[in-house]
């Protein structure tokens, strides 16, 4: 049971991810069930899985939903954010080889080039996407996996905000923030990385109004291939 409930787990994360399950819509564990052929006992392990990972909330009587948070939550979640990188800062600072602090300029040029074409969701996974591999280079899988909690619950809140991000802004901290660790400027790459939370978060307008697009059926369709497609390849 356990590696199924595993499999639609990451299944459903990626329909949440990838913005077709959205905050606020109903998980029926019979429609879930159906829906991957599989028992409700195998569901509601999966629904335990993406509720210990902050995805969706189990309320009594009601049964479960998508999470949709609050803009508290948005600040608790950046400020977790801050703690783990700041910590992260302060073990790379000075020490990354030549390949690593290429690896982040080139992430930080991928997501300049994104910024001058205009893509901005492509900017904005990008800019995700350099923290990830900022994290990465700690080496510490328990906190690469506590950080990558954090930025898929990051991905519940672009969902609901329109959004007055100053992106130029936010990549022109990535590069600085790169320069500073390099020179081993532990103290001042930690603040700019709290100033740079802080500034994501004051970005966000959310949308207590906006309701799912799509119902679950619709959202989970392009995913169902994929749990037979991992069952084939486990075995």
């Amino acid at each position: 049971m356990g590696n199924r409930s595993d499999e639609i787990a990451r299944l459903v994360t990626r329909a949440i991810i990838g913005k077709r399950l959205w905050p606020g819509s109903k998980l029926s564990e019979q429609t879930l069930a159906d829906v991957f052929d599989v028992s409700r006992a195998v569901v509601r392990q999966a629904i335990i899985r993406l509720s210990d990972d902050g995805l969706v909330v189990i309320e009594r009587n009601r049964g479960a939903f998508v999470s949709r948070p609050s803009y508290r939550e948005a600040v608790e979640i950046y400020d977790a954010l801050t703690m783990l990188e700041q910590g992260v800062a302060a073990q790379l600072s000075g020490r990354l080889d030549a390949h690593g602090w290429s690896e982040l300029r080139h992430h930080v040029a991928l997501q300049h080039k994104a910024v001058e074409n205009k893509n901005e969701e492509l900017a904005d996974q990008l800019g995700s996407g350099f923290h990830e591999v900022l994290v990465k280079m700690s080496r510490n899988s328990v906190v690469q996996e506590m950080h990558a909690k954090l930025i898929r619950r990051t991905a519940l809140l672009r969902m609901l905000i329109s959004s007055r991000f100053d992106y130029c802004g936010l990549l022109n901290d990535h590069s600085k923030l790169v320069d500073l660790l390099e020179d081993g400027q532990v103290t001042a790459a930690q603040e700019l990385i709290d100033e740079h939370h802080r500034n994501v978060v004051r970005g966000y307008i959310l949308d207590e109004k906006l309701e799912p697009k799509m119902n679950v059926r619709e959202a989970l369709e392009p995913f169902v291939d994929g749990l037979g497609s991992e069952r084939r390849a486990a075995e």
